[in-house]
């Protein structure tokens, strides 16, 4: 009987879950029409700046040009000046005729003398040409830094980060529902370095939850936990300019980027970063694979020290056990790596009119329901610090246009959350007790 109504009561919860998530993707379908609505302003502002930019390089190409029609004049000038000259040399052959071939002479000279001048004029216009030629190529390569046209939809985006959500979700309750807990934990030697590390990913008070309390009848805390560790893993790895790249690089690149981003135009910043991330992946074709590798192999080893200090049983700590768990789950994690490098490809080089950031919240941090959502709202009022993330959420920082005033450079920087992250509070205990 009691199953039949935890299995109701589960039921209605996950109805109430579905239907507050459509009602939160219909908010988000509204926000997102509205960003877009305001997206068109923004480039229609833009439009007008360009065309005002192209006046002015007219202007340039013309007055660059008023030179070339002084040459042209004088050189009319110094024709018909040399008409007059053979007229009167004409009527003086007339009157002189022995004097005939020394006019002559004189005629041929000046003659000789104007040739020189149409060669100039002529070096002229093909300077005129080549300049003509040059700007061109110089717009059209400045054209390249001002196009904002994304390959994929800030929709899409969020998308994508739900679905790497579900799939953490999924791969976790797989993994502890394949696995056994006991009351009894093993000797804190044993497990005291796995305790350290697992604090520096989900933070000391889950820590201490996951290595006090007893799982062995629900454990949902340590699937909560799990999923808090991995979506720690991805924040972390998206973070970095280019995912598998040496650290030092990274950190480089990183900074080169944020102050681009802060100083330069939407256009040349987002260019930039797409065309340093594409020529990085270019030069070394084996950071694909070898970032896919790497995360997959850090989730498999962080859920293990997971269930370590959790008293599981099965997988047991020695290594056959822990490598049976590894092959079992390999290709299930490796998904989950190679669509978390595919989200950071996307947002590096196929967004060129925003920045998305995927963000978690802080274990320790006070709750804001602006900036998070708790995972157990239906069930009591939040309270308490952030324990873990287990769902990641999406942030869009787009530059604004400047238009000449004194503002510093975080505040032309829009930042948006498209999707808050969820997370587990402290009051969560209160409710995974009672189960």
């Amino acid at each position: 009987m009691r199953r039949e109504h935890d299995a109701t009561k589960s039921e209605l919860a996950r109805s109430q879950a579905d239907s507050a998530r459509w009602e939160e993707k219909c908010k988000l379908l509204e926000k997102t029409l509205k960003e877009t609505k305001d997206m068109l302003r923004a480039r229609d502002f833009e439009i007008e700046v360009l065309k005002q930019d192209k006046a002015k390089l007219i202007a340039d190409r013309h007055s660059r040009e008023r030179p070339p029609s002084s040459l042209d004049r004088r050189r009319s000038q110094d024709i018909i000046r040399h008409r007059s000259n053979s007229s009167q040399s004409l009527s003086q052959r007339m009157r002189l005729g022995p004097e005939l071939t020394e006019h002559r002479d004189t005629d041929a000279t000046s003659q000789a003398s104007s040739y020189p001048r149409r060669a100039s004029s002529d070096v002229v216009r093909d300077n005129i040409s080549t300049i003509s030629e040059e700007d061109r190529a110089h717009a059209k390569g400045m054209e390249v830094f001002l196009t904002k046209t994304d390959l994929w939809s800030g929709a899409q985006i969020i998308q994508a980060v739900q679905d790497l959500n579900s799939e953490i979700l999924q791969f976790a309750a797989s993994a502890v529902e394949v696995c056994t807990f006991t009351k009894q934990r093993t000797s804190q030697a044993k497990i005291g370095q796995a305790v350290n590390d697992v604090i520096t990913r989900i933070g000391p008070s889950l820590t201490r939850m996951l290595s006090t309390h007893d799982h062995s009848q629900d454990p949902m805390l340590v699937q909560l936990a799990l999923q808090g560790c991995i979506a720690f893993c991805i924040s972390r790895a998206l973070s970095s300019f280019c995912i598998g790249f040496q650290s030092k690089g990274n950190i480089t690149l990183t900074q080169i980027y944020n102050r681009m981003f802060q100083s330069e135009p939407q256009p040349t910043s987002s260019r930039w970063r797409a065309l340093a991330h594409k020529h990085i992946h270019e030069l070394h074709p084996e950071l694909s694979d070898y970032a896919v590798n790497e995360m997959t192999d850090t989730i498999l080893r962080w859920t293990l020290d997971v269930f370590l200090i959790c008293g599981c049983t099965n997988p047991q700590s020695n290594s056959s056990s822990r490598e049976a768990f590894r092959t079992r789950f390999q290709s299930q994690v490796k998904r989950i790596s190679k669509n978390a490098c595919a989200l950071a490809q996307i947002a590096r080089e196929e967004i060129m009119s925003a920045n998305f950031e995927v963000v978690g919240a802080e274990s320790g941090r006070a709750f804001d329901a602006r900036e998070m959502v708790d995972v157990f709202e239906d069930y009591g009022a939040s309270k308490g610090a952030v324990l873990c993330t287990t769902e990641l959420g999406l942030r869009c920082s787009t530059r604004k246009a400047t238009t000449g005033t004194s503002a510093t450079p975080e505040e032309n920087i829009e930042r948006r959350l498209l999707l808050r992250p969820k997370v587990v509070l402290d009051s969560a205990m209160d409710v995974i007790d009672q189960r």
